[in-house]
């Protein structure tokens, strides 16, 4: 009988063992999993917390970037003014001075600038130009310029300038962000900085001066605020690189702004670089592209080139077999579009080089060569 009691006592405590070790090892578990759950909460807040602060900073230097681009930026964009006489014939009683104010953007360390010329005036024209941090005026003279394209380039013996980058404006794409740097109204606000999008390119606007019309291709549209006073200064992108020369607004409406692609000029400023002289060749044509000859023939309807409107006679071309009509659809094997396809190819060519154009007349095709003149 004892021996029974003492046995059930032992099966008793290894019962209690075993329940005792089973609490144990549940209060382990779930120990385990609260403190496993605890940890990932922490480190996901944690992480949370991480990035929310990340982003705040990343978007702190991000503004802080912009804010030190425009403001290098700046340092490379002068203002410009100019004697404008009014009624100045030699005998006239009533003759007005008045002072033209633009911008323009440094373009070569030695002296070299880039603007438009409504604001310098044509080739060989006077100037006076204001570099930022200086009150000395440097006069400058215009060594080329395009009543065409409205641009020009002036010289002023200075040392030490501070260059704008250029882009490839080829690359520039509708909603790109944009800034237009320069003289909104004169020199007190010289450098204003405004901001807006590419809204368009490749525009074509037309234009009324004394009763005459003409035309200019290839535009920027910008809604970035351009005054009278931004003329010839830059139109950048977000990493400080000239993509245009703002040029005109249209004043019948707000935020419309053009501005010059800055890759029609760049082979003439890259001459004036290395060789301190440009020589402007030229085929000896008026030609205009499919987004022009729509004003001015409505029934011509063409895809690609470029539509010959008459022949120099004076110039390289005439006597070559060109004829009003024709439309010119490569030089040298280079595709032509748009007008500032034709003038950057020729502008990066020399007086006395031989170029081939591919003519399309009444759906024959032939080349012709043509010695380059000097314009």
């Amino acid at each position: 009988m004892k021996s029974y009691i003492d046995k059930k006592k032992k099966n008793h405590v290894f019962m209690w063992l075993i329940a005792e070790v089973i609490f144990i090892f549940v209060i382990a578990t779930v120990s385990i999993i609260l403190y496993d759950m605890y940890i990932n909460i922490d480190v996901k807040e944690y992480e949370s917390y991480e990035t929310e602060k990340v982003t705040k900073e990343v978007n702190t230097d991000n503004t802080h970037d912009i804010s030190q681009i425009l403001e290098e930026t700046s340092k490379s964009v002068v203002g410009i003014s100019k004697i404008v006489a009014n009624n100045t014939g030699i005998f006239s009683i009533n003759s007005e001075k008045t002072l033209s104010l633009g911008s323009g953007i440094i373009v070569s360390d030695n002296g070299y600038i880039l603007t438009n010329e409504h604001v310098s005036g044509s080739k060989y024209s006077k100037c006076y130009v204001t570099i930022e941090g200086e009150e000395k005026e440097y006069p400058g003279t215009v060594i080329w310029s395009d009543s065409d394209i409205d641009l020009s380039i002036i010289k002023i013996e200075k040392l030490g300038l501070i260059p704008a980058k250029l882009a490839n404006s080829d690359n520039i794409r509708v909603g790109n962000k944009a800034y237009a740097i320069g003289n909104p109204i004169g020199l007190e606000f010289q450098r204003t900085v405004t901001s807006g999008i590419v809204s368009a390119v490749d525009r074509t606007i037309k234009l009324k001066e004394d009763e005459e019309y003409s035309y200019m291709e290839d535009l920027i549209q910008t809604d970035a605020t351009i005054n009278n006073g931004n003329s010839g200064g830059p139109l950048i992108n977000e990493q400080g690189e000239v993509i245009g020369v703002n040029t005109v607004k249209i004043e019948e409406a707000e935020g419309i702004g053009f501005a010059i692609p800055i890759n029609i000029v760049k082979p003439i400023i890259e001459k004036l670089k290395k060789e301190g002289i440009f020589n402007e060749a030229s085929i000896g044509i008026y030609a205009y592209d499919k987004e022009v000859i729509q004003y001015l023939e409505e029934d011509l309807d063409f895809e690609t080139g470029i539509y010959i409107v008459s022949v120099k006679k004076d110039g390289a071309a005439y006597g070559k077999g060109l004829m009003t009509g024709d439309i010119i659809t490569k030089i040298d094997n280079v595709s032509l579009n748009k007008m500032s396809d034709l003038r950057k190819y020729i502008y990066s060519k020399d007086i006395g080089d031989k170029v081939i154009l591919m003519i399309e007349r009444k759906g024959k095709n032939f080349g012709i060569e043509i010695e380059l003149q000097k314009k």
